[in-house]
């Protein structure tokens, strides 16, 4: 018996690796940042984010620049959508790119980014987020982010739970609703860092 499994149906998710230069020049540009309280007042972005965490702010065109992070972004939502989808990109625009700062406690409820193509990488990663409530439970989701997309039917789930990893980056459709749990039991960072993007509006258009 011959078979294939495939799935024609629900938007693909892009993982790579951010270079280890670049983690380290984005870790040690928080650090200063957080330090510098107008500078940091000047990049708040908590505004226009859903988030309830302790600091989101964002990444200036300049320190973006230098440490070639649009090209990164560029390079692999370029290899993602060729290589998945057979889809050429000829623009990729950045609108805003962040990052958040969240520790005990803090979340990010369900929402949803503007532009088309959205992504999240993590920079820090607490080492122990927490026990559940309930010890019995085999199932921890502290600190993780989830990426939804529908509703349950049968041999189709709509959620995609990511355990953070420094390095990690994730692309994925910015009309995705995405949430991120609190976590607790520790006086450690989550940092990850963020983007929408636009594309060309051929390459964007529904096939």
């Amino acid at each position: 018996m011959s078979f294939e499994i495939l799935k024609p149906f629900g938007p693909s998710i892009a993982k790579v690796k951010i270079p280890d230069q670049i983690i380290t020049e984005m870790n040690s540009f928080v650090d200063d940042l957080t330090k510098d309280e107008e500078k940091m007042m000047n990049l708040d972005h908590g505004h226009h984010l859903a988030g309830n965490v302790s600091q989101e702010f964002r990444l200036d065109i300049e320190f973006m620049n230098k440490i070639k992070w649009a090209e990164f972004l560029g390079k692999s939502c370029h290899k993602w959508l060729l290589d998945g989808h057979n889809i050429s990109i000829k623009k990729f625009d950045i609108i805003a790119s962040w990052v958040v700062k969240q520790f005990k406690n803090d979340y990010n409820p369900i929402h949803y980014h503007s532009g088309q193509i959205s992504g999240v990488g993590y920079l820090k990663v607490p080492k122990d987020m927490g026990d559940t409530v309930q010890k019995s439970k085999t199932i921890n989701h502290n600190g993780k982010l989830v990426l939804i997309d529908g509703s349950k039917k049968f041999v189709c789930t709509p959620t995609y739970v990511i355990k953070p990893r420094v390095g990690d980056f994730y692309f994925f459709p910015s009309y995705m609703m995405h949430t991120v749990y609190p976590f607790s039991d520790t006086s450690e960072e989550r940092r990850s860092v963020s983007f929408n993007a636009k594309i060309d509006d051929e390459a964007a258009k529904l096939k």
